[in-house]
């Protein structure tokens, strides 16, 4: 029995006339062709638009658009890649109509059109809003670390720059020392100009470097990438960003997104949950997230913005007498006169604002006669302090008691569009592109084709393409 052998080179045969009859009806891509030609890529920030009078013609926005987005559907990223797709690849061919740009010019296209590239991420949420994708009642808010182009290597904290910049001096003073002896004994010098020079530029340096760092007010730097931060990742310790989304609970789709330079998410909550209320045109909306975005000042800013907020509090516990003493709950809060009640019926007054802390200390001065002090402190006085912000603290943490099963709609909506993005559009967690802005240009790529794919997921591609067709333009 033989093996199943192909057509031989020579023979003939009959291929389909038209490009069109190789595109199977309803497939992503025709999707993306329709979503694109009803964009009104100018009111979105794309450049160049319209021809230009003179001089060589340009792409059209909208192709290039195209070609992104199909090369983010099937993680190809690179630019040069795109290039040879254009080539060979029949959906590409008829996507874009047989165009082949090359690879600087789509390099050049991302870099340009950042802010028409987000226009048309969030014209996208608009439209599944419109076609009643959206829930608009629960948004799930996470943030994940993506390793920037920048290697470790270029990364400084002030403690390694004050420790090279010590060696380098120590380095010049040595070279000094060196080029005196050799004069004195007028004979041949041990060190060379090159080497002192080398070592000069690289005090001079330093010295640039610490002046930045001062100038920005941050504790590192990477040379070449100063937006991306050192930041803890599954892979260790690398320069990164830290890409926040609010997704939908209903849909799965993501509302809204930012790429930050933020190690940590506990600023990040009141920022995200307005974008995600303003994507969604709620004047109500529940938002949950990890302990990570415990915020009291946030939480209250999103309450009175009408978003109801359910976080964990990330509150440590009272270690006072390492737990053998009262618990900080047993002193009891009276807003009216500002005061605390301790177990012994003792008032605790204001003393100070303690502004690092962010909190309010008070104490009082009947400890040293009180029956109870050896079960409530060891020292002189006892001292309470309540967060600036305590309220709302307590109201996020009487909501996650009162409502559990939040923290699992949390896990069930906001970790798996992080995973698609990272290992089916992206590739692998790592921005080809320098600066935060061109980060989050890339990242509105790739939100913008988890959408399309979600949205197809949920409608069908036919489906989609009805909707998006019965959109005005």
């Amino acid at each position: 029995m033989g093996f199943v052998r192909g057509e031989g080179r020579d023979q003939g045969s009959l291929f389909p006339v038209r490009l069109d009859e190789l595109i199977p009806e309803g497939h992503l891509v025709r999707v993306v062709d329709v979503f694109v030609e009803r964009l009104d890529l100018g009111a979105l920030g794309f450049e160049k638009t319209a021809p230009a009078a003179t001089g060589r013609p340009c792409y059209h926005p909208g192709d290039m658009l195209r070609l992104y987005l199909y090369g983010y559907l099937n993680r190809v990223r690179s630019s040069r890649r795109l290039e040879r797709e254009c080539g060979r690849n029949v959906e590409l061919m008829w996507l874009l109509g047989r165009l082949a740009p090359d690879h600087k010019t789509i390099a050049e296209f991302r870099r340009l059109n950042g802010k028409g590239v987000r226009g048309a991420c969030a014209a996208f949420v608009r439209f599944c809003r419109h076609a009643g994708l959206l829930g608009g009642h629960w948004v799930a808010i996470d943030g994940s670390k993506f390793q920037a182009v920048a290697s470790r290597e270029k990364a400084l904290t002030r403690e390694q720059l004050h420790r090279e910049q010590a060696q380098a001096e120590q380095r010049v003073a040595q070279y000094l020392a060196e080029l005196d002896a050799s004069d004195k004994q007028d004979g041949e010098a041990l060190v060379t100009e090159e080497r002192l020079r080398a070592a000069l530029e690289a005090l001079d340096q330093h010295a640039t470097t610490q002046a930045l760092m001062e100038e920005l007010g941050q504790s590192q730097y990477v040379a070449g990438e100063p937006d991306a931060k050192i930041m803890r990742t599954t892979a260790g310790s690398q320069v990164a960003y830290n890409v926040q989304t609010a997704v939908d609970a209903q849909s799965a789709l993501i509302v809204a997104h930012e790429v930050t330079s933020e190690a940590t998410d506990n600023r990040s909550l009141e920022p995200m949950a307005k974008a995600a209320q303003q994507a969604l045109g709620a004047k109500t909306l529940k938002v949950v997230a990890d302990a990570g975005y415990s915020n009291g000042e946030q939480a209250a800013a999103c309450e009175a913005s009408g978003i109801e907020p359910f976080v964990p509090p990330n509150r440590s516990g009272n270690t006072h007498g390492g737990g053998m003493l009262f618990d900080a709950s047993r002193f009891i809060y009276d807003a009216k006169s500002d005061t605390y009640r301790c177990p012994a019926n003792q008032l605790l007054r204001r003393k100070q604002l303690m502004r690092a802390e962010r909190a309010v200390l008070y104490t009082t001065s009947a400890c040293g006669s009180c029956h109870l002090k050896s079960q409530c402190t060891t020292g002189g006085q006892r001292h309470v302090m309540r967060h600036l912000f305590e309220d709302a603290l307590q109201r996020l943490r009487r909501r996650i008691e009162q409502h559990p099963e939040a923290m699992k709609l949390r896990r069930a909506t906001v970790e798996h569009p992080f995973g698609t993005i990272k290992y089916q559009i992206f590739g692998n967690p790592r921005f080809l592109v320098r600066s935060r802005w061109a980060a989050g240009t890339e990242m509105a790529l790739a939100v913008l084709v988890y959408n399309l794919k979600r949205a197809a997921n949920l409608l069908g591609g036919h489906g989609l393409l009805q909707h998006l067709a019965a959109t005005s333009p």
